[in-house]
């Protein structure tokens, strides 16, 4: 063992009952990974809550004191480990899955697996699957609702977009960001429009929630402020970054928005290059237009980014701009936790980061603090035959949101369309298959039941039925391949025109007919498979030992 690890590992040996941020288990040979994502939340809560660095999954070791190595081949074959790592991310609110994970050998060489758990994020409690787990010694439960708060209570902190700027003056605002938010102000409240060209300015700050009785807001100075008063706003930035890159990720340019940022919204969206992309619905035979992206789409992601920014971190909201996509990326955790839950729920969020900020925006005619935004954008971006965004809660502490802007398959996007039955979340998930990422288990079971997919995961592609809809069977018929005893027939008839093959000469005949829905390396490992198949049932074996010179023909050559 490793002289840090190991001696980390003793000391929670030797503790005389379990913590409630340390559990030991057996697990001998296997163990439910439903069980091990509940830990996961509940040491994390618990860590959280008991101001560990840490929580810890110990297994190889009994539960009882005193505690006694015995072992464990949990995942011992390589990637196992990793590929559970991101497996409990894909369940967890906010993609918090495992630090790290160690394998340590005793003296006695039996294997000890650590999985080192980080604490819950301040003020949000971590979800396993939509339930918050804790403990009570050992056991392992629903979080408590006073533990819940507890959490919940370390983010109520002072909200940063209400501080007043106390040298700050009206002086300080940008007289053309003035004008604009009245004009916003009076698009949302279009009754109150005569009144509004009456109010001074003063007045005009108060009431749309810009000002504080008079006095200027961080909020009010982020979004109207002249750009020579920036810094009245340190240690945070309020700046916008526009980045330009090629195919190859090489930036070919950018440039920096700062105050007013109600005003440098529309400088941004002048620098992106929304061309236009043409395709056939299934409703006409005339080509549709469609700009590239959606404007709509680009700014509520864009004001999203500025209202649940993390201002104090210091840091700029920048937007990516590549060939076929733009990347929106924010400061700050993701406070529903999940974008499902966001889709699914009927009521709004129930905390914002900047609640004074987004008060304002909402005024201002920016964004809708009902939680509808989201739900409208997937629902845009389906109908106009497009990719869904696509959200990465995966950085800790950032939200990335992409927007893709080519078209996917018209004929596979117009089954969407077509199939009223898909709810937004199979709608999601066919959209995560479409693009080669991995689903969760819910998600698989969902597809699955209504026939959308076949494959095995991770290499799920569209099934027969959804095939024969959207017209697309020769790449179905080019996914499925075919069964085992085809190959074998193949294999049998090469050797009885050539007498015999080397390993490469059938990997050169099969591997362009197996299965696309494989990768290059599950593909060789089929064909090995296949060969020692047919090798134990006596149709073929192996001439010159298992040598590079090894020649496989058939058995009744001999």
């Amino acid at each position: 063992m490793t002289e840090d690890l190991s001696t980390v590992l003793q000391t929670l040996i030797e503790l005389r009952t379990e913590t409630e941020w340390v559990e030991f288990k057996e697990a001998e040979i296997n163990f439910d990974f439903e069980q091990i994502g509940r830990y996961v939340s509940a040491l994390s809560n618990e860590a959280n809550l008991n101001e560990k660095p840490e929580g810890w999954l110990i297994f190889g070791i009994t539960d009882k004191y005193p505690r006694k190595i015995v072992g464990s081949k949990f995942y011992e074959t390589p990637p196992g480990l990793e590929k559970l790592k991101q497996k409990i991310s894909l369940q967890t609110n906010h993609g918090l899955t495992f630090a790290s994970i160690h394998e340590l050998r005793s003296s006695e060489g039996k294997r000890v697996v650590m999985f080192r758990i980080p604490p819950a994020t301040r003020g949000i409690p971590t979800e396993w699957k939509g339930v918050m787990y804790g403990r009570v010694h050992d056991s392992t439960g629903p979080l408590s609702a006073h533990k819940i708060q507890r959490i919940r209570d370390q983010g109520a902190t002072l909200d940063w977009s209400a501080q007043i700027c106390e040298k700050a003056t009206i002086n300080d605002l940008d007289p053309a960001a003035i004008t604009f938010a009245r004009q916003e102000y009076k698009k949302k409240n279009p009754r109150l429009a005569a009144d509004v060209d009456a109010w001074t300015d003063a007045e005009f700050l108060n009431r749309a929630g810009l000002c504080s009785d008079g006095k200027i807001t961080t909020a009010a100075l982020l979004l109207l402020g002249l750009q020579t008063s920036a810094h009245r706003l340190s240690p945070a930035i309020g700046q916008i970054t526009w980045v330009l890159k090629d195919a190859k990720g090489v930036e070919r340019d950018y440039a920096h928005f700062g105050l007013p940022i109600i005003l440098a919204i529309d400088n941004i969206f002048e620098k992106i290059r929304n061309l236009t992309v043409r395709h056939i619905s299934d409703e006409t035979l005339f080509p549709l237009e469609l700009t590239q992206y959606d404007p709509w789409v680009m700014r509520e992601i864009l004001h999203n980014c500025i209202a649940h920014q993390d201002y104090p971190q210091g840091a700029r909201i920048s937007v990516v701009e590549n060939e076929e996509s733009l990347l929106f990326t924010n400061r700050g955790e993701f406070i529903p936790g999940s974008v499902d839950s966001l889709i699914t729920s009927d009521a709004p969020p129930d905390r914002y980061r900047n609640p004074f900020l987004a008060q304002a925006m909402v005024n201002l005619n920016m964004i809708d603090t009902v939680g509808s935004g989201i739900k409208r954008m997937f629902r845009l971006q389906r109908e106009r035959n497009f990719p869904l965004p696509d959200y990465d809660l995966t950085q800790s502490g950032k939200v990335a949101v992409r927007v893709t802007g080519k078209i996917i398959d018209p004929r596979y996007t117009r089954m969407l369309i077509r199939r009223k039955d898909l709810d937004m979340l199979d709608v999601i998930a066919l959209d995560k298959v479409q693009k080669g990422y991995t689903i969760t288990d819910e998600e698989h079971h969902s597809l699955r039941s209504k026939k959308l997919v076949e494959g095995r995961r991770p290499h799920l592609f569209v099934s027969e039925r959804v095939a024969a809809e959207t017209d697309t069977r020769a790449e179905y018929i080019r996914k499925r391949s075919f069964d085992k005893q085809h190959f074998k027939d193949m294999i049998v008839s090469y050797l009885e025109k050539y007498d015999e093959a080397d390993r490469q000469e059938i990997d050169k005949l099969l591997m362009d007919k197996v299965s696309d829905a494989l990768d290059e390396d599950q593909k060789r490992s089929f064909i090995r498979n296949l060969l020692q198949h047919m090798r134990r049932e006596g149709t073929i074996i192996i001439k010159g030992g298992r040598t590079r010179n090894a020649k496989w023909i058939l058995a009744k050559q001999t």
